[in-house]
């Protein structure tokens, strides 16, 4: 019996072997690069520089350009790009063009002062963002056309190890450079986004050793004869419509569930790393207990996410998640209190590294199996954008809300944020179960 369950499992794991999987380890890691050097590892830089809080939340709103790529994955789903397309095909060429872009950024970025020079610092942030959206919009397409839906679980499981692993490098990876880095302060940030910059290259490189994935038949590139007008039609209204069609009234369930699911810890992220400054952490302590502990935590929770989500299914694990998303905040506020304790440092950062690598693996493959392939850059595009934007718009006021309540009060605010997510799961794992009844009464054959 137990060789028999033996393997079952080795077979199992027989998909990980598969091509695309690994290269899904390289393409998520390249994904996961440039959200924290806008957002987290940006912000130390600034405190550090002597930015105000306020300033620094504002300033991650940078980050809504996640939130807004909807608005032209259309043009990505569909729009060729000149010589790029017809040697590389629609994704690849996409891809390409987005990371030359997120390179040219990161450099910017690591060549400008935010002390000095903060309005262009922003531009650099704002244009690393885009790059870094119009990325994902390409690479979700890539990874969800590149497989069956079965494939998909263990393309997520090792797209999200690399996609974590790409934000504890440019998390503690570049806190640890910095504080490495001699010279001047300038100098030794310049270094570490130079790093950066740097890093993104194993973007392109793994595009270009990848093939292109076979394009859905009702997917057409091209303008249609009929004109702009029924492009754009079918560019950018069919695949909401498709939507919406699929899933009736219940779809706003939907999009309302993600809009809120990562509410509690992405309100939070900001001002992570200036609170660990304001305690006194060094770089290096922070660095040190994000590389290890964070690290050896994320690649567990996204296993444990994996693991849990075919023993339980994907609505419950989502339910877990979203319950320890919002329980580990409350560790920070608790870690507020006792200020500079590396022990319960340690502690709280890999409490929520665990919470977020389950949360995260439950949560992709929700959306990824909302997604029709005929449309999935777009659809894709709007379910990332919806679980974004509420989140990084709250975010912009985090700096006012911690001066206003102290982080005690601002870390126990953002796990409360977190108790209607609750509600929401469950209602959406209720219209889950209703659709798929009314769909298994539809094919039922009818009397004559």
């Amino acid at each position: 019996m137990w060789q028999k369950k033996w393997q079952t499992f080795k077979h199992s794991l027989e998909v990980y072997r598969h091509p695309i999987a690994v290269r899904m380890f390289f393409l998520g890691f390249s994904s996961g690069l440039p959200l924290l050097l806008v957002f987290g590892t940006l912000s130390f830089w600034m405190r550090e520089s002597g930015v105000d809080l306020k300033t620094i939340g504002f300033m991650s709103w940078a980050g809504l350009c996640w939130a807004l790529k909807w608005v032209w994955a259309p043009l990505v789903d569909r729009l060729p790009i000149p010589v790029l397309t017809r040697r590389l095909g629609r994704r690849r060429a996409w891809l390409i063009a987005a990371q030359t872009a997120l390179v040219a950024s990161l450099a910017g970025m690591a060549m400008t002062d935010p002390a000095s020079h903060l309005s262009v610092m922003a531009l650099f942030a704002v244009a690393t963002a885009f790059s870094g959206a119009t990325q994902d919009v390409a690479l979700d397409a890539y990874r969800i056309e590149s497989g069956s839906e079965k494939e998909q679980a263990a393309f997520l499981a090792t797209y999200q190890t690399g996609y974590r692993l790409a934000m504890i490098w440019a998390g503690a990876g570049a806190l640890a450079i910095a504080a490495a880095a001699e010279g001047s302060a300038l100098g030794a940030w310049r270094t570490a986004y130079l790093a950066m910059a740097g890093s993104a290259l194993i973007g392109p490189i793994a595009v270009l050793m990848s093939p292109e994935p076979q394009r859905p038949t009702q997917v057409v590139d091209r303008m249609p004869a009929q004109g702009i007008a029924a492009w754009i039609y079918s560019a950018a209204c069919l695949p909401f419509l498709d939507f919406f069609k699929r899933f009736g009234w219940w779809a706003l369930v939907i999009l309302l569930l993600i809009a809120t699911y990562r509410i509690s810890d992405v309100v939070m992220g900001v001002m992570a790393n200036p609170f660990y400054a304001d305690l006194g952490f060094s770089k290096q302590e922070v660095a040190a207990v994000s590389k290890v502990f964070g690290v050896i935590m994320t690649l567990v929770g996204a296993f444990v996410g994996g693991v849990v989500a075919v023993r339980i299914g994907v609505m419950r694990t989502l339910f877990l998640g979203a319950v320890l998303s919002a329980a580990t905040n409350l560790l920070f506020a608790a870690l507020a209190l006792r200020g500079h304790d590396m022990a319960f440092l340690v502690f709280t950062v890999s409490a929520d590294n665990l919470a977020a690598g389950i949360a995260s693996v439950a949560f992709l493959a929700y959306l990824s199996g909302l997604t029709n392939v005929a449309y999935s850059a777009t659809q894709y595009a709007l379910f990332s954008s919806v679980m974004l934007t509420l989140p990084k718009f709250l975010a912009g006021f985090s700096g006012a809300a911690v001066e206003s309540l102290g982080y005690n009060g601002f870390f126990t605010a953002t796990a409360c944020l977190g108790i209607p997510v609750l509600f929401l799961v469950a209602a959406a794992a209720l219209g889950r179960k209703k659709l798929s009844a009314k769909t298994h009464d539809q094919r039922r054959p009818q009397p004559r």
